[in-house]
Parts: structure tokens; sequence; C-alpha cells
């Protein structure tokens, strides 16, 4: 069972606990048995593998912080995709704390997670982890910055923190209703729910604001929760990218990228001459400019560490084949040629990638090399076919070596 721990020491705390305790969000429905497919952002091998090209060695003691970890959607699969980690779990509301409680109880996770009703503020001494995940957390701190360096001492050296945090820009219909809905006199209650539904429903089909949210966040704000904690939110901070990097040094923290990097690429935007100069700007400038060009951001999700990760591109043969060689464990329709990769996008294996995995997953060993496959291949086409799936996320590859 949830017990409290220690005292809030935020001034949003009382406030924010109370609303969640009316409105326990994820509204995610419960069901039985694991949670629905997977995110690899909450999958420590493949975040890993991401901020540095190499999956980590084995771990027997892997520790994991979900630091706001509300009805439990995260925790889920977090205790999912990392089997055998020991997880706390913490939340100021005791009222969505029972729900993630039960989440993880019917879907088989509980026995990997202790639940505590507590301030991610009020931790000190119960790191190190190696993954800190706090999505949509710190934006609703009076001080979000303290948030921040109260959670950058229980990284484990070279740890990872995954953190999501409201955009400026994308959410400018939202902070409009907001606005609107407190000068209606609309509260974080019951009552503000009503008004907050009545107002979009009579809005004119012509309105802007209406058009926007039955457009983008009407299924998103469907469940009644989702609803209140997007429009009736008593305390909220959202970020522009200036702000957000120094929020980041703030803390004296590593920006080693977004978890979404696609919605960063220049090429979803921009072609030929135009995309051309982009790529030849700095990465900082890049990320500048997708901000700028799309009005749609309206979150940033992103990996921190406590020290700059150096990054493997795996070019190197030699050290290629001394690689440990692991299938990424975020994909759905293996064995198949046709998958659907760590992104959820679909991909199709060509017969020598097929082959390639097929071979792996028939050595029973955990540290299986290049040089284990019996494909009867040259070692040139290993190579060729090895990178082409590291590349496409599909094998992660890692070292044994204190940096993996």
């Amino acid at each position: 069972m949830a017990s409290i721990d220690s005292p809030a020491t935020d001034g949003a705390t009382p406030v924010v606990g109370a609303f969640y305790d009316r409105f326990p969000y994820p509204g995610d429905p419960l069901q039985d048995g694991p949670p629905p497919g997977y995110n690899w952002r909450w999958c420590y091998r493949a975040a890993r593998s991401h901020c540095t090209g190499m999956a980590p060695p084995p771990q027997s003691q892997l520790r994991i912080l979900d630091a706001g970890c509300g009805t439990g959607v995260s925790t889920d699969y977090l205790a999912h995709l990392n089997p055998g980690a020991e997880i706390l779990a913490v939340d100021i509301s005791a009222g969505a704390l029972e729900v993630a409680q039960e989440r993880l109880r019917r879907s088989g996770g509980l026995d990997q997670v202790c639940f505590k009703q507590r301030s991610l503020l009020d931790l000190a001494g119960e790191g190190p982890f190696e993954l800190i995940n706090s999505v949509g957390v710190l934006h609703h701190l009076t001080n979000p910055l303290k948030g921040l360096q109260a959670l950058a001492p229980l990284l484990a050296p070279g740890g990872l923190l995954h953190l999501f945090l409201y955009a400026d820009g994308g959410r400018w219909e939202i902070h409009r209703i907001q606005r609107s809905l407190a000068l209606l006199g609309a509260g974080s209650d019951g009552e503000g729910l009503r008004l907050g539904r009545q107002l979009l429903q009579q809005l004119p089909q012509q309105n802007r604001l209406r058009q926007r949210h039955e457009q983008r966040w009407a299924i998103d704000a469907h469940a009644d929760a989702n609803f209140a904690d997007m429009y009736l939110h008593p305390q909220e901070t959202s970020y522009n990218l200036h702000s957000l990097w120094q929020f980041v040094e703030g803390a004296q923290l590593t920006f080693l990228g977004f978890s979404n990097p696609d919605q960063w690429n220049p090429a979803r935007l921009l072609r030929a001459e135009l995309l051309e100069r982009a790529l030849a700007i700095p990465q900082r400038e890049q990320w500048l400019l997708m901000e700028a060009l799309d009005p749609d951001i309206s979150h940033f999700e992103f990996f921190l560490s406590n020290r700059e990760l150096p990054k493997q591109n795996w070019q190197n043969r030699e050290v290629l084949w001394q690689a440990r060689l692991e299938r990424n464990p975020c994909l759905w329709g293996w064995p198949g040629q046709s998958l659907m990769d760590q992104e959820m996008q679909p991909i199709s294996l060509s017969p020598d990638q097929f082959d390639f995995l097929k071979n792996l997953d028939g050595i029973q060993s955990s540290t299986a090399k290049l040089s284990d496959l019996t494909l009867g291949w040259e070692s040139s086409l290993i190579t060729e076919v090895a990178l082409q799936l590291w590349a496409a996320g599909v094998l992660l590859l890692g070292l044994e070596t204190k940096g993996a």
C-alpha cells in the first residue's frame, strides 16, 4: 500500500495533489494482462541504445524511478519492458496511486514495484537509479527547476533521465481556453469540467479554438481526467527551446537529445536546396528551425544525463565483431518479415535480415557475437546486414566496457 513518508515541499503540491485525487490521470482504462504494445522510451536497453548507440550489458541490479507515476500507465510499461528491475514509483496523489496499484496488480507487474505517496522533491538518499522517468510532472511544480535539481543527484553515474515537458508553441489554443475558463470562474473541479465541455460545444463551428480542439485534442481529452488535465490544471509551466536548455543547464545536466527525433528532422518539412541548407547548420540551430516551422509541437520529450555519453557508430569492423548482439525487445510481429519497429512503424525485413535474426534467436547465449552466427556467409555480408539492422533499430549492439 502507498504510505505518506514525508511532507510536501512545493507550494503547488496540496492543490495539485487534490486535483489529481479528483481526476486521477492519465485516464487510461484498466485491463487484465500486460499493457498493449510497448514504448521503447521506457525500456532501459532500447533507451540506452538510442542515446549512445550501445545497449548496456545485462544487469542484475537495475533500479528505475518513476517520479510522478500518476495512475501507473508509465509504471506498467517500465515493469514489463524491464523484467527483474527494481522500480520505485512515487506520486503525491493517493487517488492516482490507488489506480496505479490496481493497474499493476491486474497486469502482473506489481511484484517489481514499490509505490509510495511521496513528492519527487523528497527522495534524497533513494538513489542511485540507472533510469529515471518523469513524464508530464515537473511543469506542474511552482518551481520546476527545483524538481529537476532534486532528481539529478538520484541518477547513477551516466544514468538516463527521461522527461516530458509542455512546449509553448503547440499549446496556444489550450492556453486560450484555460484563460477563458478562468475568466468565467471555472474551477479545477467537476463544475469546471462541466463548464469547459460546455464552452467547447457552444463556440461556433468556425471558431478556431473549437476547430483545433476537435481536430487535434478531442480524442486525447475524451476521458474526463484527461480533459481536466488539459484545460483545468491549477499549475502549469511551458517552455520554448531556449528556456528548455536554460532549465537543463540550471541542474547541471547534459542534454542527450530528443526521444522523438523524427519530429525534429528537417527532412520532415523541407527538401532540395532548403533541406541542404538546414542540414548544414549546427544541430541546435536545426532544432530551433523546426520549432519555428512547426507550430504543432506541443511538448518536448528528451533524455538527460549527468555526464557526456560517448556515442558508438560501429563503423570500425573490429569493434563491431566484438559486439554483443540482441534483438530489440520493442518489436511487434516477430518472427516474421513484416514487423512494427520500436516507433510502431511498419518495417519489412529483407530475406537476409530475416535469416540473420532467426539465426541469432537460435543462439542460447546473452553474449552472442557475429562470430557465433552459423549463416555460412562471407564476413562482409554479415557486417553489412548487422549494420542495416542496427541502423533500423531492430538489432541492439553492446560492448563489455564500463562505458556501455
